[in-house]
């Protein structure tokens, strides 16, 4: 994600959203509030965190396939590229 500002800043939206979203559950959780609340609020929070991470990996193949990888940076082998999108499913 070097050098793409425009994908920085959606990933970043993205997190501080789920960090509100985060604090929001906490707080729900020591209000009491009701569980059915608290889940939906916490699949929220896990939603925008997938959304984030498969943007940085979405920019990070079109860096790939595009060339704009920085210079010292070395390319993923296809094991790496495996394992990082199934940390994500």
């Amino acid at each position: 994600m070097i050098g793409d500002e425009e994908a920085i800043g959606v990933v970043l939206n993205r997190l501080r959203r789920a960090h509100g979203q985060l604090a929001g559950v906490i707080s729900m959780i020591e209000q009491g509030r009701d569980c059915k609340d608290v889940v939906t609020q916490l699949a929220a929070v896990s939603k925008a965190l997938d959304k984030a991470g498969f943007k940085i990996v979405a920019t990070g193949l079109r860096q790939c396939l595009t060339g704009e990888t920085p210079a010292n940076s070395q390319p993923m082998t296809e094991a790496e590229l495996e394992k990082l999108l199934l940390a994500l499913a």
